[in-house]
């Protein structure tokens, strides 16, 4: 006599999230789709070319027609700020694409096989996780040249543990549950079951983790830029326009002030959205563990 099991998937029915982003969460949110709908519309925001030169008005006050006003060579500060949000929000955005598309598998194979690929993944993780981000772009740089992609792919896998090891951890919660011993007597192979039903359901504990992240990455990208290892100038970057020296000696650090408050601005509004998508406990210990 042959029994046919009932499928079961660990597709669970749709509930309610545990609370709201509350008002400190929505302005953070409303603040970082701000950045990111200023930097995605940059080309035409900007009232100026990013590069255009106005000798005759160099350090030009607020005005009219400069409103955040010039800097040494005459261009406009504010162009310069909404065209430096593209890389100071692209190049983040590229380093947690990366860690997320190799931490995710990485942490679902370490979680489904276990054994001797789980033990040898951990200790490689930890490596990792053991040299600062920063000092790995910068070895990185050295080897390579000074540059916005190299820069990016160290700090992708410097970031590698975050992403790998929140992923293992929820992926081993559900490799012994009811619903996947099920699916693996019904014959469904590892790769389906991860892929259809493991990731689903691990997928929004490590999106949660991305807007914190991001802070740290945009942080870590605008220091690089900020000591000529990442992005160069007279490339508009926020890190680039804080390390504006000539303005700064010469007692004009408005460029630097407002690319510093670009900066502080997003990276809290990050954090605060980060703490609130995971209630404070994952966010704040990813913190911890970055210092």
């Amino acid at each position: 006599m042959s029994v046919t099991l009932p499928l079961v998937t660990g597709r669970s029915r749709p509930r309610r999230a545990r609370g709201t982003l509350g008002p400190v969460g929505t302005a953070a949110l409303v603040v970082v789709v701000a950045m990111v709908l200023l930097a995605a519309l940059a080309p035409w925001l900007a009232p100026y070319p990013v590069d255009q030169q106005d000798l005759q008005h160099p350090y030009a006050g607020p005005s009219p027609e400069h409103w955040l006003g010039t800097d040494a060579t005459g261009r406009d500060i504010l162009s310069r700020l909404l065209w430096g949000a593209r890389t100071s929000l692209g190049g983040p955005a590229l380093v947690v694409a990366l860690s997320l598309a190799v931490g995710l598998p990485i942490g679902l194979s370490a979680a489904w096989r276990g054994g001797l690929l789980d033990a040898v993944l951990a200790r490689v993780l930890d490596v990792i996780f053991a040299v600062p981000g920063i000092l790995v772009a910068v070895l990185a740089v050295a080897v390579f040249e000074p540059g916005l992609a190299p820069a990016v792919i160290a700090l992708a896998v410097a970031y590698l543990p975050y992403v790998a090891r929140t992923a293992r951890a929820a992926a081993r919660a559900q490799r012994h549950l009811p619903y996947v011993e099920a699916l693996e007597l019904q014959g469904m192979g590892g790769l389906r079951i991860c892929a259809r039903h493991v990731l689903p359901n691990i997928l929004g504990v490590v999106l949660a983790q991305v807007p914190v992240a991001f802070a740290l990455a945009l942080v870590d990208l605008a220091s690089l830029s900020f000591l000529g290892l990442a992005v160069q100038a007279p490339a508009a970057d926020w890190g680039v326009l804080v390390s504006d020296n000539a303005a700064l000696l010469q007692g004009h650090p408005e460029q630097a002030v407002y690319a510093g408050l670009a900066i502080v601005t997003t990276v809290v509004a990050l954090t605060f959205l980060g703490d609130r998508l995971t209630e404070g406990r994952p966010a704040a210990r990813l913190r911890r563990e970055k210092r």
